[in-house]
C-alpha cells in the first residue's frame, strides 16, 4: 500500500526512523524497480548546521520548504543525485535522506544493497524527480508492504560526511537495519 502524506507530515526524526523496511518503488519505461529502505538520515531546520537550509531558502533546497511528501533531490560532489525525502510542515526545512536500499526487484542487480549515490542510479532517479510528489506520482512513491523491522534490528548512529557541522555532526541522526 502506498504511503500517505500523513507519514510524512510527522517529525523527521520518527519518519527516517519508520521508513526503515519500507519500500522505495520507481516506475520507469513500463517496468516497476523495487528497493527496500535499509538506511536514512534526518535533517531538519535551519538551525541544524548539517542541513541543507542551514543559510535559508534557496533555489536549490527549495523543496525542503514545501509540503511533506515530496522529493529533494540534489547534486553530491558533482557525480550522485542523492534522494530525500520532505517531512514535517510545509514552510519547514525538513527531510530524510535515502543512504541505502536493498534491490527488490525481479532483474538481477549488481549488488546486495546500494548506498546513496548508486540507489538513484539503480532506481533511475534523478534531479527531473525533484519536486516529485511521493503521494500522487505514478512514477515515484514509497510502500508499506507490511514488513516490520525488530527493534533489535534498528541501530542509530552519527550522520555521515557533516564533518563541517561541528557539534551537530555527532548528532545520532542516522537510522539504518544491522543484522539484515
Amino acid at each position: 500500500m502506498k504511503v500517505k502524506r500523513e507519514f510524512f507530515e510527522r517529525d523527521t526524526l520518527k519518519v527516517a526512523k519508520e521508513l526503515l523496511g519500507k519500500v522505495l518503488v520507481r516506475r520507469d519505461r513500463g517496468r516497476e524497480i523495487r528497493g527496500r529502505i535499509l538506511e536514512t538520515e534526518a535533517y531538519r531546520g535551519e538551525d541544524d548546521r548539517a542541513c541543507h537550509a542551514r543559510f535559508g531558502k534557496t533555489a536549490r533546497n527549495a523543496p525542503m520548504y514545501g509540503q511533506a511528501g515530496h522529493t529533494y533531490i540534489y547534486l553530491c560532489y558533482g557525480i550522485h543525485e542523492l534522494l530525500n525525502l520532505v517531512t514535517e510542515e510545509n514552510g519547514f526545512p525538513a527531510a530524510a535522506l535515502i543512504r541505502k536500499i536493498e534491490p527488490l526487484s525481479d532483474h538481477k542487480p549488481h549488488y546486495k544493497s546500494y548506498g546513496p549515490g548508486n540507489l538513484t542510479k539503480f532506481l533511475r532517479i534523478d534531479r527531473r524527480l525533484n519536486g516529485e510528489d511521493l503521494v500522487k506520482s505514478d512514477r515515484l512513491w514509497v510502500e508499506d508492504d507490511g514488513f516490520r523491522p525488530k527493534k533489535s534490528q534498528i541501530k542509530k548512529a552519527p550522520r555521515i560526511g557533516v564533518a563541517y557541522a561541528g557539534e551537530h555532526a555527532k548528532r545520532e541522526w542516522r537510522y539504518y537495519m544491522g543484522n539484515f
